[in-house]
């Protein structure tokens, strides 16, 4: 679950590029263009229109196909656009829409740490039935779905169980005008998945920005692995 990045991707090529160019062409066509109708349209040597049809297809902003013929010959290669038009988006307003009403909400500190436990429990590496996992494979676990995630988390062993340094918040606009709701997902995000491992460490605070840079969480130890309380 945790092998691709949950991070929200960087803008793939740049407003007024060939690129973004070649996509508006496809876009404002009607039917599916070959590489040379592109390059003529584009005043491109075919093989650079190719590099940018064929960059749309790796995207996923572009489909190749091959024409369908009756007649003998080799039938040409035809790219055409698929999938949502690159441009702004306002995710971060929304996110400050949606926290802010959550803040407002009655209980609402109980209920974002559970709605964070859920989450959680279902992006960590999950073990095995018959799989016991120890500390030290539970933050490795907790590691990788944070990283995954975009935080950037740093782990360090303690005496009494681990600090876990989030070096960067991927949420970071938001949090800072809603930490009660932000952060608290973040606490509960680390407690479903040590949870979910039956892990021997539970997550016990978190200090949003202890440092400029960083967030500060602390986890202690409390049993073996597999064993009941």
């Amino acid at each position: 679950m945790t092998s691709a990045r949950l991070a929200d991707p960087a803008p793939q090529f740049p407003p007024g590029s060939r690129r973004a160019a070649a996509l508006a062409l496809l876009r404002d066509t009607d039917q599916p263009l070959s590489v040379a109708e592109v390059a003529e349209a584009m005043d491109l040597h075919v093989n650079t229109a190719r590099f940018h049809l064929d960059g749309l297809v790796d995207d996923g902003l572009a489909v190749r196909t091959t024409e369908p013929r009756e007649t003998p010959g080799r039938p040409r290669i035809l790219y055409s656009s698929e999938g949502l038009s690159p441009g702004p988006r306002s995710y971060e307003l929304l996110a400050q829409m949606l926290t802010g009403f959550v803040s407002s909400l009655e209980g609402a500190d109980t209920a974002t740490v559970e709605l964070g436990k859920a989450w959680g429990r279902h992006l960590v590496e999950r073990a095995a039935p018959s799989e016991r996992v120890d500390a030290e494979e539970a933050l490795s676990r907790l590691d990788r779905m944070l990283d995954a995630v975009g935080f950037q988390p740093e782990t360090q062993a303690t005496e009494g169980g681990a600090e876990v340094r989030l070096r960067h918040c991927p949420f970071r606009e938001v949090a800072k005008q809603h930490p009660d709701v932000v952060c608290a997902i973040h606490l509960g995000l680390m407690q479903g998945a040590l949870d979910e491992l039956d892990a021997p460490l539970a997550t016990t605070s978190l200090e949003p920005f202890a440092t400029p840079h960083a967030c500060l969480a602390r986890l202690a130890t409390t049993r073996a692995a597999g064993r009941p309380e």
